[in-house]
């Protein structure tokens, strides 16, 4: 698969929802297009989690460089623009050497900040403070009811258990007088004339995925992994602490319920999640689907992409 000119690689974004099976594809087109992996799962992005995250470990990667992957700390705060310009950059090294970037994960933000070169609005600390501290008076979700009022499509896309971007969301909406999906690009031609392939499930397998893999997250020792992390700063992290599992075990540690309830709790946020995915992805025309159970998956990826 080349480029404009011939001979230049192209990347390749493997996008969809949570536990469809991305990285056993990403990995076999890396193999084919001579590529490295570039991550972009926010959750990755952190050292240490790794369990909850189901990032694959150094031993199940083929050999292949793996790029935005354990580059932060628990503490330190994730964010789209930060990730765009690290990303950018590896992507763009990768091409000068002739490499194929094989970009994979699921968050949809990332997804768009990088592929679309989304161009940050401004902030206010002023402002920024005055919504950071209304959420810890009244609580993430009656401030994620405040944002359906002044902007009920931000509302839909944004987690009401994600007390950061609804706080942005606020403040993008009062800094530029306009909804929050204003500031977004619009969905064009993706950087680099990236090709981007999503996989999916039907539902009742993917559930029974998710289902399982959570147990097996669970049962491999994600409550000693959370345990760690706690004592390394995890619950001070203002993105890191917010993890799906992670949430989750960290209030079971607490005492605010039983491991039971924090795997179901677990499960029923990762499907919730997987919905937002999924009515993401399907907006973006750009994107070729694929049944992740077909048998001959990948090479009918390849054949895709040589079209």
């Amino acid at each position: 698969m080349t480029g404009g000119d011939i001979g230049s690689p192209v990347p390749v974004a493997v996008v969809g929802p949570t536990a469809v099976g991305k990285s056993d594809l990403a990995l076999d087109l890396a193999e084919a297009l001579d590529g490295e992996i570039v991550n972009i799962d926010a959750m990755q992005q952190y050292r240490g989690m790794d369990i909850g995250t189901a990032k694959l470990a150094v031993g199940q990667r083929r050999g292949i460089t793996h790029h935005q992957i354990d580059v932060l700390d628990v503490t330190e705060i994730a964010t789209v623009a930060r990730y765009q310009a690290a990303a950018t950059h590896d992507i763009e090294e990768l091409l000068s050497a002739g490499r194929t970037p094989v970009i994979v994960g699921g968050s949809m933000l990332y997804i768009q900040g990088l592929l679309d070169d989304w161009k940050f609005p401004a902030t206010d600390p002023q402002v920024r403070a005055r919504y950071e501290e209304m959420l810890a008076q009244i609580g993430v979700a009656a401030l994620h009811r405040r944002l359906a009022e002044v902007d009920p499509a931000a509302a839909e896309s944004i987690l009401d258990t994600d007390g950061r971007r609804i706080v942005r969301a606020l403040e993008v909406v009062e800094l530029t007088g306009e909804p929050f999906a204003a500031s977004a690009p619009t969905i064009g031609e993706a950087r680099w004339g990236t090709r981007i392939v999503a996989l999916d499930r039907e539902t009742a397998d993917l559930d029974e995925r998710i289902a399982a893999r959570t147990a097996e997250m669970f049962a491999n020792g994600l409550v000693d992994e959370v345990a760690a992390l706690a004592e390394g700063g995890l619950r001070e992290g203002r993105t890191a602490r917010r993890a799906i599992g992670y949430a989750q075990t960290l209030a079971a540690l607490d005492g605010e319920y039983d491991l039971d309830r924090a795997v179901e709790l677990t499960v029923i946020g990762t499907r919730r999640y997987v919905r937002r995915q999924r009515s993401w992805f399907r907006r973006d025309h750009r994107i070729a689907w694929f049944d992740a159970a077909a048998t001959d998956l990948t090479d009918g990826v390849l054949a895709t992409l040589d079209r």
